[in-house]
């Protein structure tokens, strides 16, 4: 889709060169110290929110940039300020424990009202999981799914704004906390963002059970690793379909759906 254009640039003052960064789906630049992406229908609820939020000696996080009128969206994007550091998909515990001090701090939040009108295979997947939403799928979908399926059942947990997507989303850089970065906006228990975390580590970043084992005190644990495995494939085979199951992907899912209904008692 290309980079920011001049009239972008100008807009919040940046005169420097834009680069592609790494990661970001391809879409995230950098102009001097500031990156760039485009905007979502979060962008300016999460500006509002990070721009506020205290300071935090566990986890560091990107406050936003606002343009020379003083808006956080210009011409469709947004920004924010470059932080030190590189993601780590290795470093789990460590990612797990950040995010615990993050969701601590923004738990008084009130629900936002964007979430509402969020149609895409992410937020259609996360309604899935939790029974929100109907969805057939494909067959190979289905039969993996169904003994998940068949153990899910409701819970009773304190809902708040949590970070959806956090293996890759946390930077880490010497003597500095770690930083949470790309903040997709969900409205569940924090046990639930980090079961999304240990599953998204067992199923593609090498993570052992054990992971899984040590985070096992969270509230509600096999039904939260439940969802978070149903919210996943109901994605994939939304975005992929069917050919998505014919390779590593079902290799990849089916020990860590046994390792969730082990959880789930």
């Amino acid at each position: 889709m290309g980079g920011p254009s001049e009239e972008v640039l100008d807009a919040f003052g940046l005169s420097e060169p834009v680069v592609l960064l790494p990661g970001g789906q391809g879409e995230t630049w950098r102009s001097g110290a500031v990156v760039l992406k485009r905007a979502v229908s979060e962008s300016v609820w999460r500006a509002e929110v990070l721009d506020c939020l205290p300071g935090s000696e566990a986890f560091r996080i990107p406050r936003p940039v606002r343009s020379l009128r003083g808006e956080w969206v210009e011409f469709g994007w947004e920004a924010s300020e470059l932080l030190a550091g590189a993601t780590d998909v290795r470093r789990q515990d460590e990612v797990l424990t950040a995010a615990e001090a993050f969701h601590e701090a923004v738990a008084g939040l009130p629900r936002p009202d964007f979430l509402d009108g969020r149609s895409d295979p992410w937020s259609d997947g996360d309604r899935v999981a939790w029974g929100e939403q109907s969805y057939d799928g494909s067959p190979a979908y289905g039969e993996l799914t169904a003994p998940l399926v068949d153990a899910w059942r409701p819970v009773e947990l304190v809902e708040q704004v949590v970070h959806g997507d956090l293996p890759g989303n946390v930077m880490f850089a010497d003597g500095l906390p770690p930083a949470i970065i790309d903040w997709p906006v969900y409205w569940r228990p924090p046990s639930w963002a980090s079961a999304v975390a240990v599953a998204d580590a067992l199923c593609w970043y090498g993570a052992e059970p054990e992971l899984a084992a040590r985070w096992a005190h969270l509230p509600e644990w096999g039904q939260m690793l439940i969802r978070a495995l149903i919210y996943r494939m109901t994605t994939e085979d939304l975005v992929a379909g069917q050919d998505f199951w014919a390779g590593v992907a079902r290799t990849s899912y089916e020990p860590v759906i046994e390792v969730a209904l082990s959880y789930a008692g």
